[in-house]
């Protein structure tokens, strides 16, 4: 099982356990998907905290299935969005406790999220354009600012948890063996609060937002389905895959 969640006292609490990376296929991002929309939905959830075992809290697809089946793009593309539309759209507030790595879907996933706190070995990045695919600005831009987001995804460079703290993306960070403390800590002030109120002011925040998330990362996506049907996609996959620099020049 590449998740597992449990509830205590009125907070949910999910953790992403695939090692070595954590990095998904499109059946278990559908799972992970129905897992948060289904937590959402339980009365005796309030708030729900969002973790992972290993190396780094996700390092976004399985590229080895895509680089076997292109095809997979569409249900791969459909799990991320509905994992990142279960988080943001969820009627209670989802926290992560982020750790290691957090790439591509785990970008997402951050950027959906309400609250996130990162050990201090955290990272973001956005590999995308090394990949060949497209996707996770829409959520990169709703942690850091504009200019800093098309440095990301341009260079392929990433931030640690410092810099992300520094920027307003992050709320705490911690040594990694006080991590989901801390999320279960923020978590437990918002579980006393009464039910009715929080899940009205998450409605309310995410209507105030500045456009709609999940009609920009729909745009994304259509350009990663795009970048996929070129053959610089192929061989950015076949590079990865194969543990070599890629070659455009073909």
């Amino acid at each position: 099982m590449a998740f597992h969640s449990d509830i205590h006292e009125g907070i949910a609490h999910l953790v992403l356990n695939k090692p070595p990376v954590n990095a998904f296929n499109s059946a278990e991002w559908a799972g992970i998907a129905a897992e948060i929309k289904d937590l959402g939905e339980q009365d005796a959830v309030r708030v729900i905290v969002i973790s992972a075992e290993g190396k780094g809290f996700c390092a976004g697809v399985d590229i080895k299935e895509l680089g076997a089946e292109p095809a997979k793009i569409v249900p791969v593309n459909k799990g991320n969005y509905d994992t990142f539309e279960a988080i943001h759209r969820n009627p209670k507030p989802v926290i992560l406790a982020i750790h290691g790595f957090v790439l591509g879907g785990g970008i997402g996933m951050a950027g959906a999220a309400d609250i996130l706190v990162a050990s201090e070995c955290a990272t973001f990045g956005v590999p995308e354009v090394d990949r060949g695919a497209m996707g996770g600005g829409a959520h990169l831009q709703r942690l850091f600012p504009v200019q800093k987001v098309r440095h990301m995804y341009f260079t392929g460079e990433f931030i640690d948890a410092a810099e992300a703290w520094r920027l307003g993306a992050v709320e705490k960070v911690v040594p990694r063996d006080e991590l989901v403390p801390a999320a279960m800590a923020i978590a437990q002030t918002i579980a006393t609060k009464s039910p009715k109120m929080i899940s009205l002011a998450k409605e309310g925040l995410n209507a105030i937002e500045d456009g709609n998330l999940e009609e920009k990362y729909r745009r994304e996506q259509g350009l990663t389905l795009e970048a996929y049907m070129h053959e610089d996609s192929q061989e950015a996959r076949n590079a990865f895959n194969e543990k070599r620099d890629a070659d455009f020049n073909e």
